[in-house]
């Protein structure tokens, strides 16, 4: 469980990610990962990197879980806190989990896109929250035929990755999906001309690899250079643009909407 790298033949690194039940990763999983995808760009051999996961789905975002449950403890904290009368300790944020969360995305999700080679995202399965962050951010997507995206970030008292799902599909479907919360098929992401390519799930990583294998024979350095010049014309700052978002998922916070909504998806997905 957790990150992993291996190279399944010269001049490829393959990246994958394992946490069940879902692929919803904690702070230090984001972190994990970061640094996986960083390390692999880094190595001299590697000339194309696959991004890939274990699993039921490729991303289902960040461990909600995680977050309620600092939030709860903190919650608890206060109201001994409170009846011991000790005011000097009120006003503790408990939002370590959120603050770890937000910045491991954002490390993440930069890794892919600073990546030194390019990155091949094999997504099967649901791709939601954080994992349309990576994809958004993957230089090609190579998906099963029964992947979907989404951001079903309103429904879990969240904002964030309007970012990178604006790389994926046209501006009004951008909203669409992101006020509704529903998802895009493989297949419709392929009309789009954001997935290279839809093929059965078993055949997934093979299909990642013989992409990443056609990359992996330019020259080593002259794919590098072709990576920083791309990323150079690039319209949207990502960073910038997402760490953005960001402010407001942390300001529904503050305001306690976003725990009214998590509170209430909790319930749900414990039905």
């Amino acid at each position: 469980m957790g990150v992993s790298t291996s190279s399944p033949e010269k001049g490829i690194s393959v990246v994958t990610v394992d946490f069940p039940p879902v692929n919803a990763l904690p702070v230090r999983g984001w972190f994990e990962l970061a640094d996986a995808v960083r390390a692999a760009g880094r190595d001299a051999e590697v000339r194309c990197v696959v991004l890939t996961a274990e699993g039921r789905g490729f991303n289902a975002g960040v461990d909600i879980k995680e977050i309620q449950q600092e939030q709860q403890a903190q919650r608890e904290q206060q109201k001994r806190q409170e009846r011991q009368e000790r005011p000097e300790h009120r006003g503790a944020t408990g939002h370590g989990a959120l603050i770890g969360a937000n910045r491991g995305c954002a490390e993440a999700f930069a890794a892919v896109y600073e990546c030194e080679v390019p990155v091949v995202a094999a997504v099967r399965g649901f791709c939601l929250g954080g994992g349309i962050g990576l994809v958004g951010n993957a230089d090609v997507i190579v998906a099963s035929d029964d992947a979907t995206f989404g951001l079903p970030e309103l429904d879990r008292g969240a904002l964030g990755a309007a970012t990178h799902l604006a790389r994926l599909v046209p501006q009004h479907l951008m909203r669409a999906l992101y006020y509704t919360s529903r998802t895009a098929t493989a297949a419709e992401l392929h009309a789009h001309g954001s997935v290279w390519r839809v093929v059965p799930r078993a055949d997934l990583l093979d299909a990642a690899l013989e992409l990443a294998r056609e990359i992996a024979a330019k020259d080593g350095q002259l794919i590098r250079l072709a990576k920083a010049a791309i990323n150079g014309i690039d319209p949207v700052d990502v960073r910038r643009s997402y760490r953005f978002e960001q402010g407001f998922t942390f300001e529904a916070n503050l305001s306690g909407v976003a725990d009214r909504v998590r509170d209430t998806f909790g319930k749900e997905a414990d039905r």
